[in-house]
């Protein structure tokens, strides 16, 4: 039982992902302090932003197992189209409730000039654009590849 479990340290598709994940988000705290001179270290766990951290999460783990178990896996597929999915998420769903809450706050706004007082504004940055997938993605198969050696 313990062989079992620590045989999650030696799950190379795994770490990959992580690896992966935390690269995503060391790069939005890097991008943010070259705009800002400010480090936001909240931007770790954040959502949106580039690069997409889901997309280069899901990305390297499918790449790790495409490359450890073959591309021609029934593993390796069901991990694509579990990653494909959350990439369309993040570009689609996600980034119009984005949009959605950047109008709604704005609205909000508009209602307390009148003196009005309402509850704390929504969080816009919740999806990606396109490129900010893309290069998600990017990240994700070079940290595959790397990890993979």
């Amino acid at each position: 039982m313990t062989e079992q479990l620590l045989g999650i340290f030696r799950n190379l598709p795994l770490w990959s992902a992580i690896l992966a994940w935390a690269a995503a988000q060391l790069i939005k705290i890097i991008i943010e302090f070259c705009k800002t001179k400010k480090i936001n270290l909240s931007l770790i766990v954040g959502s949106g932003g580039m690069p997409s951290s889901h997309t280069s999460f899901v990305t390297a783990i499918s790449v790790t197992i495409g490359l450890t178990e073959g591309f021609d896996t029934s593993l390796f597929a069901v991990s694509a189209v579990l990653g494909l999915i959350v990439m369309y998420d993040a570009s689609g769903v996600r980034r119009a409730a984005g949009k959605q809450a950047e109008v709604i706050n704005m609205i909000v706004e508009n209602i307390e000039n009148t003196g009005i007082k309402l509850d704390k504004k929504l969080k816009e940055l919740l999806g990606h654009s396109p490129i900010e997938v893309a290069m998600g993605a990017v990240l994700g198969t070079l940290v595959a590849i790397i990890c993979h050696g």
